[in-house]
Order: structure tokens, then C-alpha cells, then sequence
């Protein structure tokens, strides 16, 4: 059974004053998502993504298609209670604190009374929440609202989560704590499906893409399919004179002065040695040296670059 599963999954919104007529957000949106994949679902501002997580949520309805989640309807009641959702904007009711709000979702989902305490005391851990959630919400930062919105998503243990654009607003140490916590709901089995355009995120975390582009799957796949093992070149930063540098200048696809004597030098994907080896013995020092290989940021411009454009629905 597919955790998630879409199929033609089409929506269409009336645009304009004098004569309204039909745009297609969404276009013929066809994914079959594993359980215990971390999928990452990718595209630019306004792609579509967050447009077809509401239709899975049934926050919206589709124009055709349908959606299937754990084997049921999208917005199954028995669905509802095994998933987690966090939007792209979360708003809560800010008169009250952390704990209270999710102490009042937990009483949504019938945790029994004596467990609640503790689970919403486990979820706060998990974001790294501290003494912040005795504070009442408006008193929040922006991350720190996202951080209780990543909390009543997984207050449920659910077996599906979808996040949309889960680190947004966040800082360095923010988003180190978000991946964390996608690899710990990945780890107990948990199905995590998330839009972003922050591809590094994307390839540090997902087994599998899909890239979305003016309202159409452009791609998609497993992401050791996508980005490959090949080595394309390599990059070496080097300390040398210029003299050292002019030996080696027809070997290098490039040459680029970093600062001072420091330089980057674009290599071909033959073997490196030779080029070592002549900088080393003109006195050089080697900073680093790095394979290229094709990245998931390559995959995603090539395919977003040629996406049929978004038009009117016929």
C-alpha cells in the first residue's frame, strides 16, 4: 500500500473582474509516494506546491483527480487522525502558550488526559523549544512559531507528515534541528512528505524528488538516480605564485584568483595527479581538492528552465 498516491489531480481558480475565466494552478498531478520515503516535493515560488498539499489536506477540492492517502481518500475522518500537517503559515491562537495550545490539540486527537502532559512535553523537546513555551505566542518570533507548528504536526505520532516549506523563518541552528528531526520520523517509519525550494535541504535528507514547474510535474525520481556518482571535474584551491600557476594554466579548465596567491582552479575529470604534482614541486601548497559531480540544484534548473508555461484551463 502507497502512503500517499495522486492521480490527474487538477485545479482550476476563476481570474479576473469584468470576465472571469479559468487558471490552471495545478495540471494532471500523478505521484505514487512509498511508506517511509522522505520525499521531497521541489519547485520555485509558485509552482504549485503548496496548492496541491491543500488539495491532499482537502483544505481545497479538485477540479479532477483524485488523492489517496494510506489507502483511503484524501480526508478520510480515519485518515485525519494518522497524518501530521504543518502549512506553509501557521497562525495559532496567541493568547495562549505552547503548552496550552498543544495540550488543547492533544484533547482533539483524545490522548488521554494523563498522557498529554508528557506528550507535549516530548513534541517541545523535539523543536527545541526550552522555557519559550510557557510564553504566550504572541511573544514568538517568527521561528519560533514555526517550531510549535512542527510540534502539533507530529503530537499525534502520526504515519504521514507533510510539511509545507517546514524551514521557513528559520535560522542555521533551526533548520539543523528540523533535519533532525525529519531523519528521527524517518527512522521510526514515518512517511515525510515536504515542499522546498532550499534544494541543499532536499538532497542532505530525501530518498526521493519530485520537481514541479508552472503547474506540472517537470521530473522526479530517486535522488541517487538524479544526482549520480559520476565525477564531471575537480576543484582545487591551491597557495601559488603565478609562476606555478602558468604551468599548469592549459591544464585547467579554469582559473579564478581567490585572493593574494590563492587560487580555484577548474580541472578536468581525468586524474589530478599530474597537476599535483607539478604545483607541489614549484613550491605550492594545497588548500583542498574536491570531486564535482552533478548536483540535484543542476537537475532542478534544467528541468524548471524547460516547464511548459502555466496557461489558461481549456
Amino acid at each position: 500500500m502507497l502512503a500517499i498516491e495522486t492521480e490527474g489531480l487538477s485545479k482550476d481558480y476563476q481570474v479576473g473582474f469584468w470576465r472571469p475565466r479559468p487558471y490552471r494552478a495545478l495540471h494532471d498531478l500523478t505521484l505514487a509516494v512509498e511508506q517511509g520515503d522522505v520525499y521531497g516535493f521541489l519547485g520555485p515560488n509558485g509552482a504549485g506546491k503548496s496548492t496541491a498539499i491543500k488539495l491532499l489536506m482537502q483544505l481545497i477540492y479538485p477540479t479532477s483527480g483524485h488523492a489517496r492517502i494510506l489507502g483511503r481518500p484524501a480526508g478520510d475522518v480515519e485518515v485525519r487522525r494518522r497524518i501530521g500537517f504543518l502549512p506553509e503559515n501557521p497562525s495559532f491562537y496567541d493568547y495562549l502558550t505552547a503548552e496550552e495550545l498543544l495540550t488543547y490539540f492533544a484533547s482533539l486527537f483524545d490522548i488521554p488526559a494523563a498522557e498529554r502532559a508528557a506528550r507535549v512535553a516530548r513534541v517541545l523537546d523535539d523543536v527545541g523549544l526550552g522555557a519559550e513555551r510557557r510564553m504566550r505566542l504572541r511573544g514568538y518570533s517568527k521561528g519560533m512559531v514555526q517550531r510549535v507548528g512542527l510540534a502539533q504536526a507530529i503530537l499525534n505520532d502520526p504515519d504521514v507528515v507533510f510539511f509545507d516549506e517546514p524551514m521557513s523563518g528559520l535560522d542555521p541552528l533551526g533548520r539543523r534541528d528540523v533535519r533532525q528531526l525529519l531523519l528521527t520520523l524517518r527512522d521510526r517509519g514515518c512517511t515525510v512528505f515536504f515542499s522546498s525550494h532550499i534544494l541543499s535541504d532536499a538532497e542532505t535528507l530525501c530518498n526521493r524528488v519530485a520537481i514541479i514547474a508552472q503547474g506540472r510535474l517537470a521530473a522526479g525520481g530517486r535522488l541517487t538516480d538524479i544526482v549520480g556518482v559520476d565525477v564531471l571535474g575537480w576543484e582545487l584551491v591551491v597557495d601559488a605564485s603565478p609562476e606555478a600557476i602558468a604551468r599548469v594554466r592549459t591544464r585547467a579548465r579554469r582559473v579564478t584568483v581567490l585572493h593574494e596567491q590563492r587560487h580555484a582552479l577548474d580541472l578536468p575529470p581525468e586524474s589530478p595527479e599530474a597537476v599535483l604534482q607539478i604545483l607541489t614541486d614549484a613550491g605550492a601548497r594545497v588548500v583542498s581538492l574536491n570531486p564535482v559531480r552533478k548536483t540535484l540544484e543542476d537537475f532542478f534548473v534544467q528541468h524548471v528552465t524547460g516547464a511548459a508555461p502555466r496557461g489558461e484551463s481549456r
